[in-house]
């Protein structure tokens, strides 16, 4: 394990004692530049054990010697060690060098969001936790009870009346008691005062305006950027990211800065975020100090990260990798990249699709060289949403014993022929 010294503000750089904090640094609170803090290390003492134990075992605690929890302290349901699939028919019809894409739907719950909520939920007994909460729409929620139940802890997820019925389920299987709201800040309210009074346990953001998840939850996400570097034996040049608050964006960049800081490699990849609305893509675009809220018209099959709203960290992770942000409102898009992925034997969640829809669209842009290697992260599996899928796909024709029937209903259904 690495101990964490102190926690440090991503936006202006204080610091603060280790403890139980996650509404984020007060003073830029008050600046109107709201950021959460980061854990630091001592740097100096791991790059001495560079080449000895620094990382060892399988799957997520592997690198334990940079994630914040004692070996005493980790809740585990053996997440991480995602498969990293190298897609060169789509690299060919991108006109790119390589693709890879990080297929975060294999973890325990469906989600990355398991990699922040191992190390949340590990470090939530030291803070004297007593009960887990978290706001989300699916796949945050499915994660916190998932590691909530594992580590003996009650938990109780926020969510909206109007997430699918398969999201839900997926939350209240592993023990969680579900409260839905009709509006979206109403979670962060509620999820607030049961924080202050009753001392529950966030995974996620609870503030407004928002700064992001637990602190030492992020720590979890740095692990993607681990895994691909060991993977690819060295890094790609740019990693596409879906994105909605930008927790698992800092949290890779943060990991791919850790690799750099500790010498193991020597730069670090652009990070992209594909967006439903762009507020991080305006905030870039019109070089704000801030991150600012844009309008949201209509809805979008990516509900997941369908927001008007980001944080500081994405536009920290986006500025100090010299990266980009896009925002594609694009239902059609992203039901083409699920069903083509669906070609590669990889089902994946809508929101999911968004990095590689994005990329499709940087692409047509003429913004990816010719000659780049490109990570596209796949945050969820189709099985959280089937439903959105229904859209891309025909009603299945039913026939009885007739091989007439079944030739007639595969050529005008599939186009297929039977011989």
């Amino acid at each position: 394990m690495a101990e964490v010294e102190l926690l440090r503000c991503i936006n202006c750089g204080r610091e603060y004692p280790v403890g139980p904090r996650f509404d984020g640094c007060p003073a830029c609170r008050e600046q109107g530049t709201p950021s959460n803090l980061t854990a630091v290390y001592d740097y100096a003492a791991l790059r001495r054990r560079l080449g000895s134990d620094l990382f060892q075992g399988q799957g997520l605690w592997r690198y334990a010697a940079l994630l914040p929890a004692r070996p005493d302290e980790i809740v585990t349901l053996y997440e991480g060690n995602t498969p990293l699939h190298r897609l060169d028919g789509i690299a060919r019809e991108l006109g790119i060098k390589a693709l890879y894409v990080k297929d975060e739907g294999r973890n325990p719950s469906g989600s990355f969001k398991d990699r922040l909520c191992a190390v949340a939920v590990s470090l939530a007994p030291r803070f004297g936790a007593k009960v887990v909460t978290t706001a989300s729409t699916g796949n945050a929620g499915a994660a916190a009870a998932a590691y909530a139940a594992r580590a003996g802890l009650p938990c109780v997820i926020f969510t909206l009346n109007f997430v699918p019925l398969p999201m839900k389920v997926s939350m209240q299987s592993y023990g969680a008691r579900l409260v839905a709201t009709e509006a979206s800040l109403d979670r962060w309210t509620l999820m607030a005062r049961c924080i202050q009074e009753f001392g529950w346990y966030p995974t996620s953001n609870f503030v407004l305006p928002p700064v992001g998840a637990n602190v030492y939850g992020l720590e979890g996400y740095k692990t993607i950027a681990f895994e691909v570097w060991e993977a690819l034996g060295g890094l790609p040049d740019r990693v596409v990211m879906p994105v909605c608050y930008a927790d698992g964006l800092y949290g890779t960049w943060k990991g791919f800065w850790e690799l750099q800081e500790l010498g193991l490699t020597d730069r670090i990849p652009k990070m992209v975020a594909g967006e439903v609305y762009g507020p991080l893509a305006n905030a870039l675009q019109k070089n704000l100090p801030a991150v600012a809220s844009v309008p949201t018209p209509g809805t979008s099959i990516a509900f997941s990260i369908a927001s008007g709203l980001s944080m500081q960290q994405g536009l920290v992770a986006l500025r100090r990798s010299q990266g980009e942000a896009l925002g594609l409102h694009d239902d059609a898009a992203l039901l083409r990249w699920q069903q083509r992925l669906g070609r590669e034997g990889i089902y994946a969640e809508p929101s999911a699709c968004m990095s590689l829809a994005a990329l499709a669209a940087q692409v047509g842009a003429g913004q990816v060289g010719a000659d780049e290697t490109v990570v596209c992260v796949l945050t969820a599996t189709g099985l959280k949403d089937p439903a959105a899928s229904t859209a891309a796909t025909p009603p299945v024709p039913v026939v009885g014993p007739d091989m007439q029937a079944l030739a007639r209903a595969l050529q005008g259904t599939y186009g297929f022929t039977l011989a």
